[in-house]
C-alpha cells in the first residue's frame, strides 16, 4: 500500500488531490490555536491536565486537543456525527426522509444538507450549555480578566463555536470533493494523531524521570504494534460467496457463464459503530463534565467514562448495536438476491429467491457477530492494557487506534482504485502517458 501512495505521486491529478488534502488538514490544525474570545485557555489546559482520562479529557481527545485550547474548533466534528446518528434513525421512521433516501444521489444530497443544518444547530446548543455551565462556573475562573459571564459573553462563545463547526464541515466537504478519502473521517483522523506526539513525549519524560516502568513501556509498545497488525488484518478480511452466471445465447454470441463472488467483509461496518458509540457517550460526558463542582454530575461522568468498567460495558453494548444496524443498512440480502436473479446469476447449491435471501442473511449475521466481537475487543482490550501497565494515555485508546487504522486503509484503498483506473487509461494511451510522467502510468 505504501507503494501505491508512492506511485500516486507520479500522477498529476492524484498528486494534486493529496497535496490539497494535506493543506486542508494543516489549516485545520492551525485553527486549533485560534482561541475563543474571552476564554483563558491556559487555565482550561491546567484543569484538563488533572483529569486526562476524565469526561472532558475524552472530549478533548476526539476534538484533536481543540477543547484544551478552547479554540474555534473546541467542539470538533462530533456534533455533526451525533446529528448523523439522529438522521439515520429518523430515515427509518419518517416516510418523507425514507422517500428521499430512495431517490438516489439527489435525495442523499438533500439528507446530507439537513444533517449539516442539524449538526450546526446541535453544536450551537452544546456551545450555549458549555458557556453557561462550564466556562461560567467557579465565578468565571476560565475567563480572561475584564470578561464577565453575561449575555454578551455567552453570545460570543455560541457564535464563535457555530462558525467553527460550519468551517469544519466545509473543510470536510472540500476534502471529500477535491481531496482523497472521506473528509469527516480525515478530520477525526487528524484530530486523533495530533495528540500522539504529546503523549509520547510525556511518557518518555516519565520514564526518564524514573516515574514509569521501562519494561511496562516496552510491553505496551509491543502491544501497540501487534494491535495495529491485527486491526489491519481483520479490517481487510472478507468471506467470498461464489456466484455463477448462466449462459445466454443471442444470435451467434454467447453471453454469461463466468464465475465471480460476492465479497462480505468480517467488519463490514468499519469504524462507524465505534465513532457512533463515542459520539453518543460524549453526550452524558459533555453534560456531566460541564458541572465541575457537582458531585452527582461527576458520578454520572465516571459512570459513562469508557476508561471505567461501567462506561466500557456501555460502550461495548453500543458498538454491538450500531454494528448490526449499520451492517443491515449497508448490506441488503433481498436486494442482492433480486439483482442476481435479474442478471441470471445464482449461488451454487442455493435456489434463487427466498432461499438465496435466507442464505445471505445467515452468512451476514454470523460475520456481523464476529465483527461486533472484534470491535468490542478493540474498544476494551487497549483500555485494560493501559490500566495494567499504569499508563494514562487516552490518545492510544482502542477507539482511536481503530479509527486511525480504518481511515488509513480506506484512504489507501481509494488511492489504489484510482491507480487501477489510471493504469487502464494508460494502457490505451501508453506512449503519451509514459512520455509525460516517465513511469508505467
Amino acid at each position: 500500500m505504501l507503494r501505491a501512495f508512492r506511485d500516486a505521486l507520479f500522477i498529476p491529478e492524484l498528486r494534486a488531490r493529496i497535496i490539497f488534502t494535506l493543506m486542508v488538514l494543516a489549516a485545520y490544525r492551525l485553527c486549533a490555536f485560534i482561541p475563543t474570545p474571552g476564554v483563558d485557555y491556559t487555565k482550561i489546559k491546567e484543569y484538563l491536565g488533572t483529569q486526562a482520562g476524565g469526561a472532558l479529557g475524552i472530549i478533548n481527545l476526539f476534538s484533536g486537543s481543540n477543547f484544551g485550547h478552547f479554540s474555534i474548533f473546541a467542539l470538533g466534528i462530533m456534533p455533526y456525527i451525533t446529528a448523523s446518528i439522529i438522521m439515520n434513525l429518523l430515515v427509518t421512521v419518517v416516510p418523507a426522509l425514507e422517500k428521499l433516501q430512495k431517490e438516489g444521489e439527489e435525495g442523499r444530497r438533500i439528507i446530507n444538507r439537513y444533517t449539516r443544518y442539524a449538526g450546526v444547530v446541535l453544536g450551537g446548543v452544546q456551545a450555549l450549555f458549555l458557556s453557561t455551565a462550564f466556562l461560567s462556573s467557579n465565578n468565571g475562573q476560565f475567563l480572561l480578566p475584564g470578561w464577565e459571564p453575561n449575555f454578551f459573553f455567552h453570545f460570543i462563545v455560541v457564535v464563535t463555536q457555530v462558525a467553527g463547526i460550519a468551517l469544519v464541515l466545509w473543510m470536510a466537504e472540500r476534502i471529500t470533493e477535491y481531496g482523497v478519502g472521506n473528509g469527516t473521517s480525515m478530520i477525526i483522523f487528524a484530530g486523533i494523531i495530533a495528540g500522539w506526539p504529546l503523549s509520547i513525549a510525556q511518557t518518555a519524560g516519565l520514564v526518564g524521570a524514573g516515574q514509569a516502568n521501562l519494561i511496562a513501556l516496552i510491553l505496551f509498545i509491543a502491544f501497540l504494534v501487534a494491535a495495529f497488525a491485527f486491526m489491519a488484518t481483520i479490517t481487510q478480511a472478507e468471506r467470498r460467496i461464489p456466484v455463477q452466471y448462466a449462459r445466454k445465447q443471442v444470435g451467434r454470441r454467447v453471453y454469461g457463464g463466468q464465475a465471480t463472488y460476492i465479497p462480505v467483509k468480517v467488519n463490514a461496518a468499519g469504524v462507524i459503530p465505534i465513532v457512533f458509540a463515542a459520539a453518543l457517550l460524549q453526550v452524558p460526558l459533555f453534560i456531566a463534565g460541564s458541572f465541575t463542582q457537582s458531585q452527582v454530575a461527576q458520578s454520572i461522568a465516571n459512570f459513562f467514562n469508557p476508561t471505567n468498567l461501567s462506561g466500557l460495558v456501555i460502550e461495548v453494548l453500543l458498538i454491538f448495536g450500531f454494528t448490526y444496524i449499520y451492517t443491515a443498512v449497508q448490506f441488503d440480502p433481498r436486494r442482492i438476491a433480486e439483482n442476481l436473479r435479474e442478471s441470471g446469476g445464482f449461488i451454487p447449491g442455493i435456489r434463487p429467491g427466498d432461499p438465496t435471501v435466507k442464505f445471505l442473511e445467515h452468512i451476514v449475521s454470523r460475520l456481523t457477530l464476529w465483527g461486533a466481537l472484534f470491535l468490542a475487543a478493540v474498544a476494551a482490550i487497549p483500555t485494560l492494557v493501559l490500566q495494567a501497565t499504569g499508563f494514562n494515555l487516552v490518545a492510544f485508546s482502542g477507539i482511536g487506534l481503530l479509527i486511525v487504522v480504518g481511515v488509513a486503509l480506506d484512504t489507501l484503498r481509494q488511492i489504489e482504485s484510482q491507480l487501477m483506473l489510471r493504469n487502464y487509461e494508460g494502457f490505451l494511451s501508453k506512449g503519451r502517458i509514459r512520455g509525460r510522467t516517465g513511469s508505467r502510468f
